[in-house]
């Protein structure tokens, strides 16, 4: 516009156009395309010749980028970039793919995940309704069908029974969605001035991103009670105190509106009974919610099916297929008993150009209105392709794998008497730390030993990557199998470690102490 004409200009400054580039060239994309491939390949293949984690300090990338983006495209800019990629970039990343990385729940990959996602971008669709790419939204359906009866969820949380899913980024998106859901039935029973009376509720070792989503849905910060857990409970939430901590609140004339049960803790992989808490939540009409991020993909093995136990009387479901499914990020699935309640919290009257007369009238899903965002990712392109690729047994497989590693590692720390495991196993987390001797402290002084433990561990060079975990006041080390690339060997090797560097420890503190 010119100034204070409210017009537009009709003759704008002349500009030097851009060198002609041809952005979507067929045979450009074949070629680079194969670089890319290439260099993916060859970083798995030498994915033993980097630390888990880089030894490097803030700012060491930034010192050697330079401040301005280029103007104008760089000369051989594909191989230069390439080059970067592996000489200043991929030495200060923490190489999550890694067979020695034991300290966080997986982030999985597979060559199916990976290809699905190159198929996903560039295949690069909207499907934000049935109408903008109705193809993509009828394979969602049928495929969170596939994984939810792979998973042995019960019927009524898929459409084939009434209920549905969909595919989201993250379990934070999952679970935020689902509790702005619950937060509009209830206000609608109750009256929406009474938004400040809502009481959420978890345990202790819930994941903190439902403090987040409470936060965000409007929950004031004093109304998300943390039930507190025990070891004896093995840091369960216990039915009994979520009864006692709801009638507190009624009792206050506080309103219970949301419960989330969690199926494999970040903390221990601890699993809250969700047989025993549906019935206590139903006193008080409390949606229910199971967040089993990490946990869930375990399901698609039968023997684990007894952790979700009463799974059929809860109002939603979710997991993570990325963590441990092979899904490559990000994949969460989330199903739900009543799709009806997320489209009334999270729907939008559709405008004009989101409208297709060809869709009304019939039973189509518009999986904009099941989630915070319009735009979406075609992700069920890679889950269906995984699926085709592995199938259900091989992806029972790829789980058995990986419980087996854990449960010989487990078996390792158990033959040492200097060492104990503090949690039971569930799944392919072992949660141990090492005792301290009456010599050396005794039990006042054992998380110190423990935490100077990790940092040697994790010290070693081109050692295992492990962490730790804080609950109950008991500081232990986890060891979490789960990288499609782990072996055997790879788990031996990171117990030696564990033991050489506890040795080498208490050596140490003994010579201090005489």
């Amino acid at each position: 516009m010119t100034a204070g004409s409210g017009t537009l200009n009709q003759n704008p400054p002349a500009v030097t156009p851009p060198p002609c580039m041809n952005l979507l060239d067929a045979d450009e994309f074949r070629l680079r395309g194969q670089q890319v491939i290439n260099f993916i390949a060859d970083y798995w293949c030498r994915m033993g010749d980097y630390p888990v984690r880089p030894n490097v300090t803030p700012g060491f990338l930034r010192d050697e980028l330079p401040t301005n983006a280029p103007p104008m495209p760089e000369p051989d800019a594909w191989d230069s970039a390439l080059q970067d990629l592996r000489d200043l970039i991929l030495p200060g990343m923490t190489h999550w793919q890694s067979p020695r990385h034991f300290a966080h729940f997986p982030a999985s990959s597979s060559t199916a995940g990976a290809l699905g996602e190159a198929l996903i971008a560039g295949i690069n669709v909207v499907p934000f309704t049935w109408a903008a790419s109705p193809a993509a939204a009828e394979l969602e359906m049928v495929v969170v069908d596939w994984l939810g009866k792979a998973l042995h969820l019960p019927e009524s949380l898929l459409f084939a029974g009434g209920g549905g899913g969909t595919l989201l980024g993250t379990s934070c998106e999952a679970i935020l969605c689902t509790l702005v859901a619950a937060r509009d039935r209830k206000l609608a029973e109750v009256g929406w001035r009474s938004i400040g009376d809502l009481v959420v509720y978890c345990s202790d070792q819930t994941h903190f991103s439902f403090r987040k989503a409470a936060r965000i849905a409007g929950i004031q910060r004093g109304h998300v009670r943390e039930i507190p857990t025990s070891l004896e409970d093995m840091f369960a939430l216990s039915p009994a105190a979520l009864k006692a901590a709801m009638q507190a609140d009624v009792d206050a004339g506080l309103i219970p509106l949301f419960l989330c049960a969690t199926v494999g803790t970040t903390q221990t992989t601890a699993v809250d009974p969700i047989r025993g808490l549906c019935p206590v939540a139903a006193t008080h009409g409390l949606w229910v919610h199971v967040d089993a991020a990490y946990a869930g993909s375990a399901l698609v093995c039968p023997e684990f099916s007894h952790v979700v136990d009463g799974v059929e009387a809860v109002d939603s479901f979710s997991m993570n297929a990325h963590k441990w499914l092979l899904a490559n990020n990000d994949c969460c699935a989330l199903w739900v008993k009543k799709p009806a309640a997320l489209v009334a919290a999270l729907g939008t009257e559709q405008e004009y150009i989101l409208k297709d007369a060809g869709a009304e009238g019939h039973d189509v899903v518009d999986y904009k209105d099941w989630t915070m965002t319009l735009t979406r990712r075609f992700r069920v392109l890679k889950l269906w392709l995984m699926l085709r690729c592995y199938g259900v047994e091989g992806l029972r497989g790829h789980i058995r794998s990986h419980v087996r590693m854990a449960a010989m590692f487990e078996e390792l720390v158990r033959d040492d008497a200097r060492f104990e495991v503090v949690t039971d196993r569930h799944f392919a987390l072992v949660c141990f730390r090492l005792l301290s001797t009456d010599r050396l402290g005794g039990e006042k002084k054992a998380n110190e030993l423990n935490r100077r433990l990790l940092e040697e561990v994790n010290a070693a060079t081109l050692g295992p990557y492990m962490s730790a975990a804080n609950a109950g006041g008991i500081y232990m080390l986890r060891c979490a199998v789960g990288s499609t690339l782990t072996e055997d060997r790879h788990v031996r090797e990171a117990w030696k470690v564990v033991r050489e560097q506890a040795t080498s420890l208490l050596r140490k503190m003994q010579i201090l102490r005489v």
